[in-house]
């Protein structure tokens, strides 16, 4: 006779969620609450007229959770907006660990060094000012890393992941935000190749998965 689970439900499978608003408000405020140093940083976009593209409670908490299972303690993040990402992951290092997070935007590093101060974590991140591209040659020469956190310009996901990839040491992490593309992954534009060419690189050098979180979160082991 053949087994059927009673609790399998093609409906999940083909891609039904049961979640809504008052569902994930729930799990959130249970699963990732926030103190006072992460809910300033979670509001100051709205409050300092940034926009709020930071990830969510959620996101934030999973970030410190793949951190702690692999023991990181040199992570880098390529954008910082006002820091709420970096003040989740810098959780996760232990007094002796170090975060490098590169923010393009002036004002949105010192908005975010302000937050790092506030937590007590300053001393444990080194924010570098200016385009990504810039910096990534120089830190090479001060990896490997534990992680690599990316959630900056999409159109730049396929750069940042092979860096990536040469700098993470073998069972490091690579973790990417936005891996949806807002909805835009299969289109013909310049910045959805660019993602889609992450998305096929990292399943190459990485032992990867793609999170249905709301904008898709790709984590990848290094091979």
């Amino acid at each position: 006779m053949r087994y059927r689970d009673p609790m399998a439900d093609k409906d999940s499978r083909a891609g039904t969620r049961y979640d809504d608003e008052a569902i994930r408000a729930f799990t959130a405020r249970t699963h990732a609450p926030h103190d006072s140093a992460l809910e300033a940083a979670f509001r100051a976009p709205e409050a300092e007229g940034v926009p709020a593209i930071q990830v969510g409670p959620d996101e934030g908490r999973t970030l410190e959770i793949l951190l702690r299972a692999i023991g990181a303690r040199r992570v880098v993040e390529i954008g910082t907006l006002v820091g709420y990402s970096a003040l989740w992951m810098v959780r996760a290092l232990g007094e002796e660990g170090r975060l490098t997070t590169l923010e393009k935007d002036a004002r949105h590093a010192e908005l975010a060094r302000r937050h790092f101060a506030a937590a007590g974590a300053l001393d444990r991140v080194d924010i570098r000012v200016g385009p990504a591209v810039d910096h990534l040659e120089a830190l090479s020469a001060e990896g490997p890393f534990c992680a690599v956190f990316l959630d900056a310009d999409k159109a730049g996901y396929a750069e940042y992941g092979r860096w990536a990839a040469k700098n993470l040491r073998p069972g490091g992490l690579l973790i990417g935000d936005n891996a949806y593309l807002f909805g835009r992954l299969l289109d013909t534009s310049e910045e959805a190749v660019a993602m889609r060419t992450f998305h096929e690189e990292a399943a190459q050098h990485f032992h990867s998965v793609c999170l249905p979180t709301p904008d898709g979160l790709v984590i990848g082991l290094r091979k």
